[in-house]
């Protein structure tokens, strides 16, 4: 499988790389079995990259990569975790509900400073079990998932002093590299006019459906030379499912005037004679300031059905064709 660079560094990734929400449990319960089945027929393919967060599963999802990648051959792949979140043990009628099912027995706190990225950072590679983290997101800060009166507080941390920590770590030899991971654009922006980043990963805004990133994000990276790592290719499901009876966009159920606009997608596909999901599957590779698509399953089923797209032709002309449908995204408000 082909590799790009990750912005300035000597990190390079496979262009289709492995995200680890579902085998922690998102949505649905994922035994180990099928985790780690699932991780093998990744590896068989030749996803190199493997990105995983503490909040998947409240550590779970992190333990597993670890059992999976112990006895690889550590310069043969690319890991990324995420910052952010600090977890302490609880009792298992007290664990919050964020959507993870049979998730490990912690609640979460958001610490976005000096000494919480420290902390975080030690935590994940005891739960890795693992020598060397290549690559750290700042995750979910922002408006979209706090707010806009707390992300307030949460960028001064990091301004005042997460950052500081990234440096440091990257400066040791630590991590490799360290940005973002968010699913929201702004958030982006307001970091990079300050402190240069080497990556992005952008969840659900450079897709077919949603071209958020397009205005300004893209100019951004492009002059800064700050890679994107594109998650949320089918936002939330729709693109893949197509305009089906309970198909979801951007994590809720599809208004009916989303479901309109995909029906519309899906007859340019037709009419192109390929199928919607191989062009949303493909679209953000044409972009060279995209480094890698993640695809996140806990089914090797479909982990080949996704990875079966990349074989169906879809020329970089039929994309201008849905320039119409851009989505504006909104604020979550906690």
């Amino acid at each position: 499988m082909e590799k790009r660079r990750i912005g300035r560094t000597a990190l390079e990734v496979t262009e289709v790389s492995f995200g680890g929400a579902a085998i922690g449990g998102l949505y649905r319960a994922c035994s180990r079995e099928a985790a780690m089945e699932t991780l093998q027929g990744a590896w068989e393919a030749g996803l190199r990259y493997f990105d995983t967060a503490p909040f998947y599963g409240f550590g779970l999802s992190e333990r597993r990569f670890g059992d999976f990648l112990r006895y690889k051959p550590r310069d043969s792949y690319v890991l990324s975790t995420k910052v952010g979140r600090l977890f302490r043990p609880v009792p298992e009628d007290q664990v919050p509900d964020h959507s993870y099912v049979d998730p490990l027995p912690f609640a979460l706190d958001y610490d976005y400073s000096y000494d919480g990225i420290m902390r975080s950072v030690d935590f994940s590679y005891a739960r890795l079990g693992l020598n060397k983290i290549d690559i750290l997101y700042v995750h979910d800060i922002g408006a979209y998932t706090h707010g806009i009166e707390k992300t307030k507080l949460h960028f001064r941390q990091l301004m005042d002093g997460g950052l500081k920590a990234l440096e440091e770590l990257k400066r040791s030899g630590t991590i490799s590299a360290y940005g973002l991971g968010v699913n929201e654009v702004q958030i982006c922006l307001d970091v990079m006019r300050r402190a240069p980043l080497d990556c992005i990963l952008l969840a659900s805004r450079y897709s077919l459906l949603d071209r958020s990133a397009e205005a300004e994000l893209l100019p951004l990276c492009r002059a800064q030379r700050t890679s994107l790592v594109i998650g949320g290719v089918f936002n939330s499901g729709i693109l893949a499912t197509g305009p089906v009876q309970g198909a979801h966009f951007d994590y809720q159920p599809a208004s009916r005037a989303m479901l309109d606009r995909v029906d519309a997608m899906e007859k340019i596909a037709g009419e192109g004679g390929y199928p919607l999901a191989a062009a949303a599957f493909q679209f953000p590779l044409h972009e060279p300031m995209v480094a890698t698509v993640l695809t996140g399953t806990a089914k090797l089923a479909n982990l080949t059905r996704n990875l079966e797209l990349l074989d169906i032709n879809v020329a970089g002309t039929e994309y201008a064709k849905y320039r119409p449908y851009t989505v504006v995204q909104s604020v979550h408000q906690p």
